[in-house]
């Protein structure tokens, strides 16, 4: 993707998630989001929801990214966001870092209260079946990074009732 330092370790499952990285996203309780970044094409200014979402917790950047259908990838610390995306001369858009989201800017300076981990369980066992979203829980609101099959997707407000939680925390 010409993304420096995105080198993405897609998992599948909810437990393989945890696994790997359910503590490091507990431990953002308590920390402000004092930042994001996405990429968006310069020239339209819409969303190209294939990278990553970069959250920045007081100086703590966990990166999201949803890949196929059941595909995801937790990094941190690794996007630098300030660098070019490279690699796009052959594409008729340009991608940059935007630091605008009408969805993510109301919770900048907000103190995150928990993060969980939502498995989707419909009863009709659709195609989302067992993909996961990370969740992140404000007093002001909530924001989940969900499959948007092969791309990420923000959702804010309540959860779906087809998803289960799995808290995170002590």
């Amino acid at each position: 993707m010409g993304i420096s330092g995105f080198e993405p370790s897609f998992m599948i499952g909810v437990d393989a998630i945890r696994q790997a990285h359910g503590s490091r996203l507990a431990r953002l309780a308590g920390r402000r989001l004092t930042g994001f970044a996405l990429v968006r094409f310069a020239e339209n200014g819409d969303w190209f929801a294939d990278c990553p979402v970069v959250l920045d917790f007081d100086g703590l950047q966990v990166e999201i990214c949803h890949w196929k259908l059941d595909e995801l990838s937790i990094g941190w610390d690794t996007i630098d966001t300030a660098a070019t995306i490279a690699g796009w001369e052959w594409f008729e858009l340009t991608p940059q870092w935007s630091h605008n989201d009408e969805h993510l800017e109301p919770l900048v300076g907000q103190e995150l209260g928990e993060v969980t981990l939502l498995e989707r369980q419909s009863a009709d066992r659709d195609m989302a079946a067992g993909t996961v979203a990370v969740e992140f829980i404000f007093s002001g609101g909530c924001l989940r990074i969900a499959n948007g099959f092969d791309e990420n997707r923000i959702e804010v407000g309540g959860t779906d009732p087809d998803y289960v939680g799995h808290r995170l925390g002590p």
